[in-house]
């Protein structure tokens, strides 16, 4: 069956050349039409067509792996929580000022957060049409971080009170607005016990950009 194909459509392939007006010679015409199949042209073929599908899947399959931007962030620790810090700190609303600690080394420092909302009680004054949070309140939200570290039986503190002494070398960097995540750290650099003395260091972040920072030095009370 096969060879009665290749036959008759090697004898139609004549006829069609034989009777066209082409300026070959007729013997020419008449020799058989051959069709060879390379096999290399044919596995080049395969493989571009592998090639092919492989490249349209990749976009989809790459779709499917993408983390979705509610997922790609990790939760703030918590090493101190409200009610934990409400313990300590004597402040209360509107002047409580640190929502959560995530770090703490007796002693040494502590780093906390404080979530800036429009719900906050200084931003219908500061500003009605730019919420922007007051410098001074950043100042006191960091002095109570370390009020927090101040305030702890391992640096010999007071449980009570503890008051500003002296602020020096402070710097506002950025601009801190409703929603932003205030992240401050506090350092004790120097305790003098006998005077209830404590020199401190801080830093203020949102999203790792330095937007205060300044020194701090704080006085405790006795019970």
């Amino acid at each position: 069956m096969a060879l009665s194909q290749s036959i008759f459509s090697t004898l139609t392939s004549q006829r069609v050349f034989e009777n066209a007006s082409f300026p070959f010679p007729s013997s020419m015409l008449k020799q058989p039409l051959v069709v060879s199949r390379s096999p290399s042209l044919s596995t080049h073929f395969k493989k571009a067509r592998n090639s092919f599908i492989t490249n349209c899947a990749t976009p989809e399959n790459d779709a499917k792996t993408e983390t979705p931007i509610e997922l790609r962030y990790p939760a703030f620790p918590t090493v101190m929580d409200i009610n934990q810090i409400r313990q300590i700190l004597p402040h209360r609303f509107p002047f409580l000022l640190v929502d959560r600690v995530i770090e703490y080394n007796p002693g040494v420092s502590a780093v906390a957060i404080k979530n800036v909302t429009i719900n906050d009680n200084f931003f219908p004054g500061h500003f009605p049409e730019r919420p922007i949070m007051p410098g001074v309140l950043m100042v006191e939200a960091m002095a109570q971080v370390g009020g927090l570290v101040m305030l702890q039986p391992e640096v010999g503190g007071s449980k009570q009170n503890f008051f500003f002494a002296g602020i020096d070398k402070v710097r506002f960097r950025k601009p801190v607005v409703a929603g932003d995540t205030l992240v401050m750290r506090m350092t004790l650099i120097k305790l003098q016990k006998r005077f209830g003395i404590a020199k401190m260091e801080g830093k203020a972040y949102v999203g790792g950009v330095v937007v205060c920072e300044g020194e701090f030095l704080m006085a405790t009370g006795s019970e």
